[in-house]
Formats: structure tokens, C-alpha cells, sequence
């Protein structure tokens, strides 16, 4: 059996934790699945009959070789559509921040930090822009946005600026809600 009390600390627990920052990090990819089999169809079709004409003259073994271009071309696009399963979820409330990094194979790796104790450090390329944006708390240093382009991070950057800024204010009364 439960008291009232309970349920009120879980209601002014909810309002508190509420999400200040939110963001799901994927890789980008160019190329979709349809566009994916377009390429592929005309590679094989090329290799065909390319290889047709080399069969022709005598060259037979050419034939079996642009199978294998086709073969290995195939095998890369593959490589490529797995490791764009990777994730990064970084959410930011008032008291947390939580980093959750899914590997395209689909190892989870969860890391939780107080967001008044987070600091956030950059490394800056002159040519290219932000090239490598760093979580530092308590001596560890967790790499965030890995594969985000530099003007990507320097967004992200600046969202997760501001998001730890208003968790270092904290909370703000609402008599209206």
C-alpha cells in the first residue's frame, strides 16, 4: 500500500528532471538503399559487359576479375551501411547529463555526469574547424560527436552550451503550471 506522498515526490521528481537538451547523433549517409541498388545494378551491368567484350577477344579470365570488382564493390557499400548504425544520445536535465553510445554492432556504452561538475573542452584546427569536442568530470575524458562534420560540432556545441548553462541555474519556478 502506498501514501499520497509518494506519488507527489514522483510528480515534483518528474517536473525536475525534466530534459533541458536532447539530441540523437547518427552518421550521415549519402547513399539510401535504393540508391544503393542503382549503383549497383549499373556497376554490374558495366562489368558485364565490358567483360563480354573481353571474352570475345580471348581474354577470358578479364570476365571473372570484373565479377570480383563488383563482388568487392558490393562487400564496401555493406561495411558501410552497418557502421551507419551507430548512435550517440546525449540527454542534459537539471541534475544529469547521460551520454548513450550504441556501436554499429550494438554494444551500449552509458556514462553519467553531474552537469554543474562538466566541462567541455575543444580542439580547434585552424584549416578545417572544430575537429574533436571533449566531456571532461572528475579526470575522464569522453569524446562527443565523433562523426559529425566541424560546422555539425560547432551546432552541437553550442546546443550543449546552453543546455549546460541552464542546468548550472537550475530549475525556475512556474506558478502557472
Amino acid at each position: 500500500m502506498s501514501t499520497g506522498n509518494e506519488i507527489e515526490r514522483r510528480d515534483s521528481e518528474d517536473q525536475s528532471e525534466a530534459q533541458i537538451f536532447s539530441a540523437l547523433l547518427t552518421p550521415h549517409r549519402s547513399l539510401n538503399r535504393t540508391g544503393f541498388l542503382a549503383v549497383m545494378l549499373f556497376l554490374s551491368a558495366v562489368s558485364f559487359v565490358t567483360g563480354l567484350v573481353f571474352l570475345m577477344m580471348g581474354a577470358w579470365p578479364v570476365l571473372g576479375f570484373f565479377g570480383l570488382d563488383v563482388l568487392v564493390i558490393w562487400w564496401a557499400f555493406k561495411v558501410n551501411f552497418r557502421a551507419a548504425r551507430a548512435s550517440e544520445e546525449i540527454v542534459v536535465t537539471p541534475s544529469e547529463l547521460r551520454v548513450r553510445r550504441v556501436s554499429h554492432r550494438g554494444q551500449v556504452a552509458e556514462w553519467t555526469f553531474n552537469p554543474l561538475w562538466v566541462r567541455l573542452d575543444l580542439e580547434i584546427d585552424e584549416d578545417f574547424g572544430l575537429e574533436h569536442l571533449y566531456l571532461i568530470s572528475r579526470g575522464r575524458r569522453l569524446q562527443l560527436a565523433g562523426f559529425l562534420g566541424p560546422e555539425e560540432k560547432t551546432s552541437f556545441y553550442n546546443g550543449l552550451v546552453e543546455a549546460l548553462n541552464a542546468a548550472k541555474r537550475g530549475p525556475t519556478f512556474n506558478p502557472i503550471r
